[in-house]
């Protein structure tokens, strides 16, 4: 859902697979690679809140799925939540106040993202399979989708919709195995029948994915490969018609989490395993490298996710870590669009 406007932004005074604690089972990824010529230009992200604090009952937090409401709030998960506490939190990027939206007993929210069509916010579920709704107050919990695809379990991670409200989902099966026992797949579930229908497979773990500016095609990141692919879709969005590597990253220990795209079709790669966000061209150049102040890095190892508010360069990625769970924020290259948010 497009925000009809967003707060100004405010300098705060004061981190898929992502790791994923499941509310029975914890599953990670994980750090330190640049591939900036020049350290020296490269932005350094503000501070704008702390989120969460790391929970006793799983030993973590991890904030992912960063996307704005229709009132400009910044909507995100904390993956690791137990029971009891919020698993879906609303940030106010003006008075950075934060707010509990949603909870439940057994859920490992990864990803969050509000549908085109109906304004819910949907939720993939790592523990299940499932994905479930919302609305953006946090009322009538439903869950769209649930059950095997093609006859085997679905690990999904991240989701994008395309213009009419279909998903686009990543299966990130096999992310915990070596890359070369690839079983992962890309899979679109209808919007309105919930059918599901695998676009891509045998693939090493992808996390995220995103649509180009143009909804021709999707920026997936291959988490165990650590490369994003450009895979081309049919001009009805229900098939591939060509995919390619398109951006090699040289992550040594960390690993490709979560994308985004903004209006001039750059690719924003958020990274587990260093609190970082890479920018890439659509045609695979790197531009430019995001990091947390050298002070905060320390306590922080992972920057999974980021959006970028429509129509404005604000920009906000998750970071979390030893120091608990924040989101800082940074002047994007270009303006935000539907698909800024973080799948």
């Amino acid at each position: 859902m497009q925000p009809p406007f967003h707060r100004p932004r405010r300098t705060a005074t004061t981190r898929t697979l992502t790791a994923l604690a499941l509310v029975g089972a914890v599953a990670g990824c994980s750090t330190t690679a640049s591939t900036s010529t020049d350290q020296a230009k490269d932005p350094t992200a503000e501070l704008l809140v702390q989120v969460t604090s790391v929970h006793e009952a799983t030993g973590m937090t991890l904030l992912e799925g960063p996307t704005f409401d229709a009132d400009g709030g910044l909507v995100v998960v904390d993956v690791t939540a137990p029971p009891g506490e919020p698993k879906v939190l609303r940030v106010d990027t003006g008075s950075q106040e934060v707010e509990p939206v949603f909870t439940n007993e057994t859920s490992a929210y990864t990803s969050a993202q509000f549908s085109p069509s109906d304004g819910r916010l949907y939720l993939t579920d790592f523990v299940s399979g499932e994905i479930d709704s919302i609305t953006p107050e946090g009322d009538d919990h439903t869950t769209f989708f649930s059950g095997d695809v093609d006859g085997t379990p679905m690990k999904p991670d991240d989701l994008a919709f395309d213009e009419a409200g279909n998903m686009y989902v990543s299966d990130t099966t096999g992310h915990a195995g070596p890359a070369w026992e690839a079983r992962g797949r890309i899979v679109r579930i209808d919007g309105k029948t919930a059918e599901a229908t695998v676009l891509a497979e045998n693939l090493p773990a992808p996390n995220g994915i995103s649509f180009s500016e143009d909804f021709a095609g999707l920026w997936v990141s291959q988490y165990a490969a650590n490369r994003v692919d450009y895979l081309a879709l049919d001009e009805h969005g229900t098939g591939v018609e060509t995919s390619h590597a398109a951006v090699h990253f040289d992550g040594g220990t960390s690993q490709v989490d979560s994308n985004a795209v903004d209006a001039a079709g750059n690719v924003y790669q958020a990274v587990h395993g260093q609190p970082a966000i890479f920018v890439y061209s659509s045609t695979g150049e790197h531009l430019t490298t995001i990091s947390v102040p050298p002070d905060d890095a320390e306590g922080l190892d992972s920057a999974t996710n980021v959006a970028i508010a429509q129509g404005t360069t604000d920009a906000y990625m998750t970071v979390s870590g030893n120091d608990g769970g924040f989101v800082y924020t940074f002047d994007a290259l270009d303006e935000g669009i539907r698909q800024s948010n973080g799948g």
